[in-house]
């Protein structure tokens, strides 16, 4: 029954999103959809797979690792890409490195470096996207643009990092306005960031989430991070 459950709720997020889409005059390409698989089990993430999604989103590394270790086994391992979304401690990053595509959640120059010194040892290209704060306190990010900008220098150095763009989470708030401004934030960012540094890629804006991600595509994200619409509320 949890497999019919996922398709229906894929279907439905998956025409909100298109109707978001053709509302902004954008294509249905413009977009990448992440189910954000972190507190739920391999056979619901093999389900939400069968539906055709390919992108997972997890928060801790261990948990990720027990999990996607044996999908990647037992299925076709380059059928998924998975990136990390949650807080990284510098203690666990050679083990993301191993089992991550892309690293999200880069808030802080430390975790660059120590990025760029495990992919180098694992000679595994990363992707990473520098996370700016949305304004809220008890978020993570870098702070404003001089920051992104320095974040922006220290990773390029590192010939196995490859920046993919930036996201955020927007502030707690159920007020549209401020959630707007927050996502607008980081497309203005974006735009700085791409006169600075041209050779690198910043095309990925990765904004929304379940609550918010119909305002996040109308402010130019390319990426929604969807949990709790794809495999409802979790239980951790």
């Amino acid at each position: 029954m949890s497999g019919q459950i996922i398709a229906a709720n894929i279907e439905k997020v998956l025409s909100e999103i298109d109707s978001c889409l053709v509302h902004c005059g954008r294509k249905h390409d413009d977009l990448r959809l992440m189910a954000v698989s972190k507190f739920n089990s391999i056979e619901k993430i093999l389900e939400a797979a069968a539906c055709g999604l390919n992108l997972f989103g997890e928060s801790r590394v261990q948990e990720a690792c027990e999990k996607f270790d044996s999908i990647r086994t037992t299925q076709n391992a380059a059928k998924y890409e998975l990136h990390m979304i949650g807080s990284l401690q510098r203690n666990k990053v050679k083990s993301a490195v191993k089992i991550f595509d892309c690293v999200q959640s880069v808030d802080r120059n430390e975790l660059i470096e120590e990025l760029g010194k495990a992919s180098l040892s694992e000679k595994k290209q990363i992707s990473i996207l520098l996370e700016l704060n949305s304004g809220e306190e008890s978020k993570s990010g870098y702070a404003d643009c001089d920051a992104l900008f320095y974040a922006a220098e220290s990773a390029l150095k590192h010939s196995y990092l490859k920046i993919a763009g930036l996201m955020t989470m927007a502030p707690n708030t159920e007020n549209p306005k401020i959630i707007s401004k927050a996502f607008s934030s980081v497309r203005s960012a974006q735009n700085k960031l791409q006169t600075m540094f041209p050779a690198a890629d910043w095309s990925c804006l990765s904004m929304g989430m379940s609550g918010d991600f119909k305002i996040a595509i109308a402010e130019g994200s390319t990426l929604v991070r969807i949990g709790t619409a794809i495999f409802g509320d979790r239980t951790v």
